[in-house]
């Protein structure tokens, strides 16, 4: 039975990821920074669907927490096959670029490109070793980016370059571990009905009917989890730096 670790997989679309994977057999490790009260129902449904659950309580964008969640996968299960940088974070107020201030740039960079990059070093050289010692051993690493990489949102500039960033780093994973057999995707959500967007819902609604979508109806994390799921499996092996686009047509270029 293979293993994964999904950052942020107590709710929205990394719930979803975490169980479209336990679908798929994989032993689980997830990571969120909710309590152990507030992620036990998530926790009791994969654990439903028959495989072995480990939550850690961590936060990405800590150096210590970080280190403790993987040396809590490697003590908890001896072996990692697919890790998912799902976590992150909105601004906690949406400010034009003008006004925006230092101290929110921080902490969504923390969390959302420098966590993910730093988990990533960790755990690719863990998966390199177990490559080494094993040449039947097979995984890749996902990270969840956003329609935001590539879209300027002025009210939110911070998260936009964080998923910018986040998108770069796909590229350069790739290239570094290319030599190890180690894919590395991206998925880039649009639209998804979660709670980061619960708050704009309405607006939203009304450009999806209006047309801002080309499938006129929101993304669900269910599209997410399905994605990432196929990826775990091996489907697409010779693609490695490659980015799905998961928007229902948001960013084709129309005329």
């Amino acid at each position: 039975m293979k293993t994964a670790l999904v950052t942020g997989g107590s709710r929205g679309i990394g719930f979803s990821i975490a169980r479209h994977l336990a679908d798929e057999g994989f032993s689980l490790a997830i990571c969120d920074i909710r309590s152990d009260r507030e992620s036990a129902s998530a926790l009791e449904a994969l654990r439903d669907a028959g495989v072995h659950v480990l939550y850690v309580k961590a936060d990405v964008g800590d150096d210590e927490a970080r280190q403790r969640l993987v040396e809590a996968v490697r003590s908890e299960f001896g072996e990692l096959h697919v890790l998912v940088n799902n976590a992150g974070i909105s601004p906690r107020e949406r400010a034009d670029i003008l006004e925006a201030t230092k101290e929110s740039f921080v902490e969504v960079m923390r969390t959302n490109l420098e966590g993910p990059y730093f988990l990533t070093q960790a755990c690719a050289r863990w998966m390199i070793k177990q490559r080494a010692q094993d040449l039947t051993w097979a995984g890749c690493i996902v990270n969840i980016s956003s329609t935001s990489a590539s879209v300027a949102s002025t009210n939110r500039g911070e998260y936009c370059l964080s998923k910018a960033g986040v998108s770069m780093a796909t590229k350069l994973w790739a290239a570094r571990l290319g030599e190890f057999d180690i894919p590395v995707y991206e998925i880039r959500p649009g639209i998804i009905r979660t709670d980061m967007t619960a708050g704009v819902e309405k607006l939203y609604s009304e450009l999806i009917d209006n047309g801002l979508t080309i499938q006129r109806r929101w993304g669900t994390p269910d599209d997410v989890g399905q994605a990432v799921a196929a990826l775990a499996r091996g489907v697409l092996p010779y693609s490695t730096g490659q980015v799905i686009v998961i928007d229902g047509g948001l960013t084709l270029q129309r005329l």
